[in-house]
């Protein structure tokens, strides 16, 4: 697609609960010294080592009731606008319903000052009563050299990155998918398989620098119900990688599988994981995944004839759902796989238009 001191983590309210749920149009279906010093450590192997695998009992959901942020600037909102002014008024009122819906903003080492602009976010949301979504997308080696290539320089780079991301959050409430892809792939043999258990301690100092903040909630990504068969296999890297100590795992991050499959699998997951929470991605899975060969560019690269999935929720009706999520951006595009289209997280007004009317006919 696209060691940190040992010790127990501090106790931590619940800042997330109790925000008044508000409707949105449904389509069919620690101080920032503290922080860096904490990445530092990391960067320089200290004590502490992954969750070992203890029985625990997860805590119930702590996203319920809440209103994940709108982002009146973000791609789709303004792409209306701008076709409105055009005249493109049957595109604009098309459009519309995607841009009624919140959806995360992605980190991937664009921002020229991380900081900065994890606190304009979450400032801007705590000021509208909303809960930000962000995904943490820039590990070293990302995409397996794929079409989302690139990444941070290496891991001391990662880690500066990652705890300016983290002190820019300030404790303000706020919701963090960990590093799309990051745990399979390493899991599969990329970046090398010499190298999986090093990114598996990068990830799970990665969860605990993140969590450092109070309201902080991270989903350490955990690949997707049409990707990893062998669960045992997933639920040890899962562990390495910090799972037991996220607030839970994320799936379908950036992919088409279907809503029923991604809480079926994600139920299958959890009871490996004592119950641990997870949150799916439905912003492209309203038509399911394409009819393509598996690990083909048809299969997860801009397929055609898909369709935008259920509105961002709480009320999952899963017993270990958090939420459902619009993670990737419907009209971001996956990558120019081929000729004519537009370089990975690139906005792509047409593709998001097609999307949008085929989830509003689905």
């Amino acid at each position: 697609m696209t060691d940190l001191p040992a010790g127990a983590r501090p106790a931590r309210s619940h800042p997330l609960r109790g925000r008044p749920a508000r409707s949105r149009p449904v389509l069919g279906l620690l101080g920032a010294t503290a922080v860096l010093a904490l990445a530092a450590c990391a960067a320089d192997g200290g004590a502490g080592s992954p969750g070992s695998g203890a029985t625990t009992t997860a805590p119930e959901s702590a996203l319920a009731g809440s209103t994940f942020y709108l982002d009146p600037a973000g791609p789709a909102p303004t792409q209306v606008e701008v076709w409105r002014g055009e005249g493109r008024d049957q595109d604009a009122a098309d459009l519309e319903p995607v841009a009624a819906q919140p959806v995360a903003t992605w980190f991937s080492g664009q921002q020229e000052d991380p900081y900065l602009a994890a606190q304009e976010l979450t400032t801007a949301a705590e000021a509208a009563g909303e809960v930000p979504v962000l995904v943490a997308y820039n590990l070293p080696d990302r995409d397996c050299g794929s079409f989302s290539a690139g990444g941070a320089a290496d891991a001391d780079a990662w880690y500066a990155w990652l705890g300016s991301l983290a002190a820019g959050l300030e404790g303000r409430p706020a919701v963090v998918v960990l590093e799309p892809d990051a745990v399979v792939h390493a899991l599969e043999g990329c970046p090398g398989t010499s190298a999986a258990q090093e990114r598996y301690r990068m990830l799970a100092n990665g969860v605990e620098i993140l969590q450092r903040q109070e309201g902080v909630r991270v989903y350490l990504d955990a690949g997707h119900a049409g990707w990893v068969e062998d669960t045992d296999a997933l639920v040890d890297a899962l562990r390495s990688s910090g799972a037991e100590d996220a607030d839970g795992f994320a799936l379908n991050t950036s992919n088409f599988q279907t809503t029923a499959s991604s809480l079926e699998y994600g139920e299958e997951l959890s009871a490996q994981l004592d119950g641990a929470r997870f949150v799916v991605d439905t912003s492209r899975n309203g038509a399911g995944p394409p009819d393509a060969p598996d690990g083909s560019v048809d299969d997860w690269c801009n397929p055609a004839g898909r369709a935008v999935g259920e509105a961002p929720t709480t009320d999952v009706g899963s017993p270990h759902a958090d939420a459902l999520l619009w993670v990737k951006q419907p009209g971001h595009s996956d990558g120019a796989c081929r000729p004519g289209e537009p370089e990975a997280g690139a906005w792509w007004p047409e593709q998001a238009l097609d999307l949008a009317r085929r989830g509003a006919s689905a």
